[in-house]
């Protein structure tokens, strides 16, 4: 399994869930979910998700450091300011927001469902390999910033 690590760009994984996400929706229309209020739902995580993956990349463009993260060992600084103070992750949790607004939109049960997967893939083959790479290169400051901000929210 650790051939996945690093291996597909986080963005390509999102547009590959969303595509899941639609074609498991056409494929079993008896799992629509009666919700009137979807849209209000998907545009409000939608925003959320496009604003945090923002916040995330301008912080990496402030500290100069690449938003790549299939080559941690690119990375120059340890970003812990702006959204970071209050997730490890906030790229990542930004394109969850993007598919949970794809779900909401959708409103169907297999869509909802792939949305575990995702934070089980990100967390295994991004996340974990990246946080080895921090550890090794930055140690005990990157040791104390994971004792204190959680790696999703």
């Amino acid at each position: 399994m650790q051939a996945l690590e690093l291996k597909i760009p986080p963005l390509l994984l999102v547009v590959l869930f969303a595509v899941a996400m639609w074609a498991l929706a056409q494929w079993v229309p008896s799992l629509v979910l009666p919700l009137s209020w979807r849209l209000l739902f998907a545009g409000t995580f939608a925003v959320a998700g496009v604003s945090v993956v923002l916040a995330g990349v301008l912080a990496f463009r402030r500290a100069n450091t690449t938003v790549d993260p299939r080559v941690p060992q690119q990375s120059s600084s340890l970003v812990i300011r702006g959204i970071y103070r209050y997730s490890r992750n906030p790229m990542y949790v930004g394109f969850f927001l993007l598919l949970a607004a794809l779900a909401c939109y959708l409103m169907n049960a297999a869509a909802f469902a792939l949305l575990p997967l995702f934070v089980w893939y990100i967390n295994r083959f991004q996340i974990a390999p990246e946080e080895r790479f921090l550890l090794q290169k930055f140690g005990a400051d990157y040791q104390t910033y994971c004792d204190t901000v959680r790696r999703w929210l």
